[in-house]
């Protein structure tokens, strides 16, 4: 069954859809009658987003030639591809959130493309840390030394809103969702190990008040988007029910039978210690991330939720799955 937004025979074009998000966003479009593309450079990315029904098109974000044919005939391009790390070669933060946006927004216009909608993030708006509150979209964009994520996220969304009527007849919309999660996320992987090797702390008691995105909320705000959203225009969407890190964190720990403890480690603290790991592991070029990092403590350390009124507003947005459904639906694993 399909929905009221169902539209037959258009053809969208997902950018990581191999990924976490890609995952759920394929069958949501295919479900309300699109036909669906869908770009991988290895084998195994390709097979993937064929197993989802997506049409595989072998594409590199560093190809603009390759995306643009991939995109040939492509109404709506949904680029979600991002390099997603607390940790890492800035170049290479660099090289796929912004070099690779920019060039699926060349092929996008030389395709013919109608709208680009892109998944930006809550975090483009976060500088040195301190709290934030019910943020709105008119808050300007910063782009930290000490975050290279959520600094070429805002390099990339820039870019993308930018291109905004550069030719006739093309538009581009970003949406901003804050932590994205769901059955399947991976960064519960890595909290689940961290818990288990004993060196789970709470950043300042874990009471920060925080809003999340469950990712088939954040489908459901990609489709609005690409029909309803402003040509433009930045949107924040979240499950639109503030709830606290510790409180969020444990639900999602539940889920595979874990219990976080209450050692609690002080902000100040914790972003010293984070400086300290951050100097050794470039200094001596150590493998793997820190325990610990800047990125990290900016993007939970601080009470951050968002307004998305404008979402509310303009794209009709409003949540489909609550928090209390999203916990329900992470069963603890046998």
């Amino acid at each position: 069954m399909t929905s009221e937004h169902t539209v037959p025979h258009r053809i969208a074009l997902v950018t990581g859809g191999s990924g976490f998000v890609g995952g759920y966003l394929i069958p949501r479009l295919i479900a309300e009658g699109w036909r669906v593309r869908a770009i991988g450079r290895s084998a195994q990315s390709l097979a993937a987003v064929e197993a989802l029904g997506a049409e595989p098109k072998e594409a590199d974000l560093t190809d603009k030639a390759a995306l643009a044919r991939a995109m040939d005939g492509v109404d709506t391009v949904f680029h979600v591809a991002a390099h997603f790390k607390l940790w890492g070669p800035k170049r290479v933060f660099r090289a796929i959130n912004v070099g690779g946006t920019r060039n699926v927004i060349a092929a996008a216009e030389r395709a013919g493309v109608r709208r680009v909608v892109y998944v930006s993030a809550a975090a483009v708006v976060m500088g040195r840390p301190e709290p934030q509150m019910q943020v709105t979209e008119d808050l300007p964009l910063h782009r930290m030394r000490f975050a290279p994520y959520s600094a070429t996220k805002a390099a990339a969304e820039k870019i993308v809103l930018a291109a905004n009527g550069r030719r006739a007849g093309f538009t581009t919309v970003a949406i901003r969702p804050p932590f994205i999660w769901g059955p399947g996320m991976p960064a519960l992987d890595h909290m689940v190990e961290t818990v288990k090797a004993g060196q789970f702390q709470w950043v300042a008691g874990g009471g920060q008040a925080m809003s999340t995105c469950h990712v088939e909320n954040l489908c459901h705000a990609l489709i609005l988007a690409a029909d309803r959203g402003k040509g433009g225009q930045a949107y924040f969407v979240s499950d639109d029910a503030d709830t606290t890190l510790k409180t969020f964190l444990s639900h999602l720990l539940a889920s595979r039978g874990l219990v976080p403890g209450d050692r609690t480690v002080a902000f100040g603290l914790a972003w010293t210690m984070a400086g300290v790991m951050g100097t050794v592991w470039r200094v001596f070029r150590l493998r793997g991330e820190p325990p610990i990092t800047r990125q990290m403590l900016r993007l939970i350390g601080k009470d951050f939720t968002l307004n998305i009124e404008r979402a509310r507003g303009e794209l009709g947005y409003a949540p489909v799955v609550t928090l209390e459904e999203g916990f329900a639906a992470m069963r603890p694993t046998r």
